[in-house]
């Protein structure tokens, strides 16, 4: 069984690659369920490590249905990653019915090219879960990463069970979701080919609290987007300039 680690910075792609894991998702932002990594990241990982790279391709947080300006931002990104030399791509997109956005996955793939491709955890949202995996067994895509629509992987063993028995032999099913060390043989025992996992630890780093935090609790609800408005800004610039 494969080990992919699901790392977040290059601290983390170089620990991946000293405890032996077979490859790693490099993304950041793990709070929101992980973000494309900056190109600067990207490259530094690619040049002085040696461990498979499949680059996260997400723009944002929220959901997974995209405007067309953000999936050329996605293509750019994936052209970038190919270039690079990366081993593969991470990622997926979504109608607001949930169901697979056939169009936009078509060019994430053309971009993408001849490198792994995997449906990331956009996949749990789909209601639909077998239409979906149908829908997904229609094009050249390698493997989907899904929690089996749970919270965790453990819970969701009985839909991981039934999605890898109608995968077939070409797509994958990889568990992910709060696998560790008390629960990984579960996923072998069930012959899963591969386990997505972080395997971190947190650390202190900051002796005191800021008085100001930097984060908004009101930025997290996923079925809320925040941007800037241009009537917004107008009004800004009139009051501030005329």
């Amino acid at each position: 069984m494969q080990i992919e680690i699901c790392a977040n910075s290059f601290d983390s792609a170089r620990a991946a690659q000293q405890g032996g894991a077979d490859r790693i998702e490099l993304c950041t932002e793990l709070a929101v369920g992980g973000l494309t990594p900056s190109h600067g990241l990207i490259e530094k990982v690619v040049s002085e490590l040696q461990i498979p790279v499949h680059v996260l391709i997400r723009p944002r947080s929220g959901n997974f249905t995209y405007t067309a300006s953000e999936i050329d931002v996605m293509l750019r990104d994936i052209v970038f990653c190919r270039t690079l030399g990366c081993a593969g791509i991470v990622s997926g997109a979504l109608h607001p019915d949930t169901t697979i956005a056939r169009q936009t996955l078509q060019a994430l793939l053309a971009a993408a090219q001849d490198m792994s491709f995997t449906f990331h955890r956009a996949f749990d949202w789909c209601t639909q879960p077998f239409d979906a995996l149908y829908e997904l067994k229609q094009h050249p895509i390698d493997r989907v990463l899904t929690s089996g629509q749970q919270m965790t992987a453990e819970r969701g063993l009985a839909l991981l069970r039934q999605l890898k028995a109608q995968s077939g032999q070409k797509l994958e099913i990889m568990a992910g979701s709060c696998i560790n060390i008390n629960n990984i043989l579960l996923f072998k025992a069930e012959k899963f080919k591969s386990v997505h996992l972080s395997a971190s630890i947190k650390r202190q780093v900051l002796t005191q609290t800021p008085r100001v935090p930097m984060h908004s609790n009101s930025l997290f609800e996923e079925g809320i987007l925040t941007t800037s408005d241009a009537s917004v800004i107008s009004e800004i610039v009139s009051v501030c300039k005329g």
